[in-house]
């Protein structure tokens, strides 16, 4: 069987459980557990005596069981078990007095208590790694690591007295060479194995294998409760025995050679299938050559020696078998600049394929393409103009006067004057819109910059060249905000449509190119007013077949839509600009089903926005695929938010805090109260430690789309269960062996709900509950009875983060603030203060003193820049989900690049990727960096922040 790196592990681990907690971790195929990177490497452990132990002190030694015990525990039930252990000949070997320690372990199962029994039987020689202590005047080792060597042949030196002899004197771990976990093998006799009717399997052959593996830096990987970080380790060593691997990496930067510690051979009982067995003749340098054969190099050979980079095999045995840390961080290293040059490699590409794409020109001389539009193919005979057949044939026509277009009918007609920074969006905007390839632009902007103004100046635009525009939004109660909004800011406006029965087409082209040389085009057109259609799931059937219809129609106008406009049944054939509102919450797919909607093979241009803050360091590096506009200004008259972190347990401030909301409410204001679940009894995720950082992002978006979204598994979760938690986690707290820390449960909407109901402070004010899992039109009728004053106190979870504009709303409340990501607290931050008054944002926090989590609320306390979130955002996450699905989807191939501290690396990959789709636009000579980089175009289905 040929195993390579999409191989599942299904088909390769006999152990059930084990694939089950590991697909739970998101690791299903060999490349998923390849690519499953440790959070850290322990220093190398130091060979001591147990008369030179330190207590506290990590160390390991080599020594024989004298005696074993199991005592019963009456009193708390379980057993103890206790094992003596004697290291005369290791002491020996060391110029010190032998001794001996206690080796302990509890446990309530009668079966481990057993198995632990029949590996320490007297007189077995094992290796021993661990903390030691003291207990009752004697030294111990409370559950150390215990490897058992296997017997050794008479006459070979019995095992550790081989070992004593030939062990010269010195201070080294091994005397005698200059790596302190290597030396001649003359100094550890090889042992026999087992009898062949023996049961017992031993762990190491030798002294000295078993003292490297204890030795030698280890990956502690992030674990759960149902795997362990060592079942893992173990594992993936598995696997890449499976693949050719049979000793470690080197120093020397080469595939492993003599001299270097084994990997040791998977048991059966684990590993179904064992791909290198091994056979008479097999060297360390030819199973060095199956695994590089296994995993094929990414980067071109240029880029990697020109780096001085590893061979993509070496990395991954570096990293999961490192013989040094160093020999850990440049493998780490080397694979960071693999993702970096793999991402700029595929957003380069499409930068190239958006150029090589055919789309709409838009241009702003209205008159123009009205014109083109009554005279047809009249306007210049093939003979006389055959460069009218061209792309771009209307410079065919003749000059017209610069009439007012629609799109500066709609500036002049606000109540307000742009922005120097709107202004500046909306001229280049401009300028793109009227090539004759796809615009692709991204429009960051603080909540209340003004993007959807100059949003809807650009959708006008394009209505005014004769096309479609399309709005997308994320959630209904968005999408009938914008289309209110657009439909009262357009309704002065009107379109110049030809007039097909006043006049035929000779008519027209006598009336547009007049011997005057005066357009007379208003002669042969009608007004209309702009028309505005909206489009969403919740609409009843009627309505839905009219919205549908209207677009299908093709005459020119704007469609608000939410994610009814990915629907097959949604046509717009003359569809020239998509405006995509919060992108991050939609996929590339979902995108991709747009761009497919024109009939006549163009691609429509592309606007993206989002509220979410972006450090311009990443978004420069890591959107190469964009051009990216900022809007900084502030409208005048919105007042700073008053932020206040609140410790939960603090119940004099709690209580101060509900009257100062019953205080804004009895004002006429209003207040939202967030919480990260609907129901108290809604599961989290396996373990009991809270939201994890993949699946928590993803629950959280979807909690406020109401779709369904991809957990770390890679799989789809269900809508119930992506409705039930819409905090984005991405701070999970682990322990030293990477296990997940227990938390306490996240607050629910409905247990909030009936307590605060309860308080003095709130007798007599009316409450609402909304939720992702609220029909659409319950949604709208909370949202209406909450602005209108029915209902002044609004008890959700994150549905609220987008979109949401209630003018009176001063105060918002955020329970288990201290689990969000710091860019989604700036998000739900900004729902306050938009009608110009005082506001507060109320920050509950169960975070312990001087924690990190209680480090990045101070960050929220202290600033309103949402720049300056952004970026320690990222700080905190460090190579987190700081993109998105990018980062937290079970499929991304983006794991160890951070987009800021990286961003030099970045910068460099982008250049000599640059130079070599310069030379080789289509990647034709580096077959395996094309297929990563279309694995990491599908892998990444988003390109804006989670949170």
């Amino acid at each position: 069987m040929s195993i390579t790196m999409g191989t599942t592990l299904a088909s390769l681990v006999t152990n059930k459980r084990r694939v089950s907690a590991l697909k739970s971790l998101g690791i299903v195929t060999v490349g998923d557990a390849l690519t499953y990177y440790p959070f850290r490497v322990t220093e190398p452990v130091p060979l001591r005596a147990i008369r030179e132990a330190a207590p506290g002190q990590q160390m390991a030694f080599a020594a024989v069981i004298r005696d074993m015990r199991v005592v019963p525990m009456n009193a708390r039930r379980g057993y103890r078990l206790e094992a003596t252990v004697d290291d005369a000949d290791f002491a020996r070997s060391r110029r010190v007095p032998g001794s001996t320690a206690r080796l302990t372990f509890f446990s309530y199962r009668k079966s481990y208590v057993d198995w632990v029994s029949v590996r320490l039987r007297a007189g077995t020689s094992v290796v021993v790694s661990g903390m030691p202590g003291e207990y009752m005047g004697q030294l111990q080792f409370t559950h150390p690591e215990i490897l058992t060597v296997a017997p050794v042949p008479a006459g070979a030196g019995a095992g550790l007295e081989g070992y004593a002899r030939g062990a010269a004197s010195g201070n080294g771990a091994f005397a005698g060479s200059a790596d302190p976990y290597a030396s001649a093998q003359s100094a550890y006799p090889p042992a026999a194995t087992a009898p062949s009717g023996a049961a017992l399997k031993y762990d190491a052959d030798t002294v000295q294998e078993a003292l490297t593996r204890v030795c030698r830096p280890r990956p502690v990987y992030h674990a759960s409760s149902r795997i362990s970080s060592e079942h893992i380790h173990e594992t993936i060593l598995g696997l890449l025995w499976m693949m050719g691997a049979r000793t470690s990496s080197t120093p020397d930067g080469q595939l492993a050679g003599a001299g270097a510690a084994g990997i040791v051979a998977p048991a059966t009982d684990t590993i179904a299938v064992q791909n290198g067995e091994e056979k008479s003749g097999t060297t360390a340098e030819s199973g060095a050559e199956a695994l590089s054969q296994s995993i094929p190099d990414v980067l071109p050979e240029s880029v990697r020696k020109a780096k001085n980079l590893m061979h993509r095999a070496e990395a991954f045995l570096a990293i999961h078998d490192p013989a040094s840390t160093a020999r850990f961080k440049e493998a780490i290293e080397t694979l960071r600049y693999e993702e970096a040059f793999v991402s700029q490699t595929s957003l380069l590409k499409s930068r190239q394929h958006a150029h090589k794409s055919s789309a709409h020109p838009c241009p702003l001389n209205e008159a123009l393409e009205t014109a083109r539009a009554s005279v047809g193919e009249a306007v210049a005979e093939p003979s006389t103009q055959p460069e009218a057949s061209e792309r771009g044939s209307a410079t065919a026509l003749p000059d017209l006067p610069n009439l007012p277009n629609l799109r500066d009918r709609f500036i002049a007609s606000l109540p307000f004057t742009l922005t120097a920074g709107q202004s500046q969006v909306v001229d280049d905007i401009a300028s793109d819109l009227e090539r004759d390839w796809p615009m692709q632009r991204l429009l960051q902007g603080e909540v209340g910059s003004g993007k959807t103004v100059v949003a809807l100046a650009a959708m006008l635009q394009a209505v005014g060249a004769g096309y479609q525009a399309v709005l997308v939004a994320p959630t209904q109660v968005l999408a009938e905000q914008h289309y209110e909004t657009i439909s009262k800011m357009v309704s002065g406006l009107t379109l110049a449509q030809p007039g097909a029965k006043e006049t035929d087409a000779a008519a027209d082209v006598e009336g547009a190119m007049g011997a005057s040389g005066a357009s007379t085009v208003s002669s042969s057109k009608v007004t209309a007013e702009i028309p505005v259609t909206l489009l969403t799931g919740g609409m009843k059937l009627a309505a839905r077949r009219k919205a549908l219809a209207a677009a299908a129609s093709g005459e020119p106008g704007i469609i608000v839509a939410t994610h009814a406009a990915f629907s097959k049944t949604f046509q717009a054939p003359h569809l020239a600009l998509v405006v995509i509102d919060e992108q991050h919450r939609f996929g590339v797919e979902q995108r991709e089903s747009l761009n497919a909607k024109t009939d006549d093979g163009t691609t429509p241009h592309l606007l993206v926005m989002t509220a979410t803050p972006i450090p311009r360091t990443a978004a420069m590096t890591w959107f190469g695929d964009l051009d990216i506009s900022w809007l900084t200004e502030l409208p005048g008259g919105r007042k700073p938010i008053r932020t206040v972190v609140v410790n939960e347990a603090d119940a004099a401030t709690m209580g101060r805090m509900f009257a100062h909301i019953r205080a804004r409410v009895d004002a006429g204001e209003r207040a939202y109260i967030v919480c990260p679940r609907i129901d108290a009894d809604d599961e989290e995720n396996e373990g009991g430690s809270g939201v994890s950082a993949a699946a928590g992002s993803a629950r959280g978006r979807a909690a406020a789309s109401g779709s369904s979204a991809r957990t770390a598994a890679g799989g789809r979760a269900t809508r119930a269960a992506a409705d039930a938690i819409g905090i984005d986690d991405p701070y999970e707290t682990f322990d030293e062996n990477g296990e997940t820390v227990a938390r306490p449960p996240l607050h629910a909407v409905a247990e909030i709900a009936d307590r605060l109901q309860k308080l003095p402070q709130f007798q007599g004010i009316r409450f609402a509950t909304l939720t992702g899992r609220d029909k659409d039109d319950v949604k709208t009728q909370v949202m209406a009875d909450f602005a209108g004053g029915e209902t002044p106190i609004l008890v959700s979870t994150t549905v609220i983060e987008v979109g949401v504009d209630v003018k009176q709303a001063s105060c918002i409340v955020i329970f288990d603030a201290d689990r969000y990501g710091l860019s989604q607290l700036h998000q739900l931050r900004g729902r306050v203060g938009r009608g110009g008054t005082n506001s507060w944002a109320f920050l509950i926090s169960r975070a312990e003193p001087g924690s990190p989590a209680e480090q990045r609320l101070e960050v929220i306390h202290h600033s309103l820049d949402g720049a300056e979130i952004a970026q320690a955002d990222l700080e905190f996450r460090g190579a987190g989900d700081v993109l998105g699905d990018a980062q937290s989807g079970g499929k991304s191939s983006l794991k160890l690049l951070r987009v800021v501290k990286d961003a030099d690396m970045i910068a460099d990959a982008r250049t000599r990727a640059g130079q070599l789709l310069a030379a080789d636009p289509e990647l034709a000579g580096e077959v395996q960096l094309a297929g990563a980089v279309l694995d990491f175009t599908r892998g990444n289905e988003t390109f804006l922040t989670s949170s």
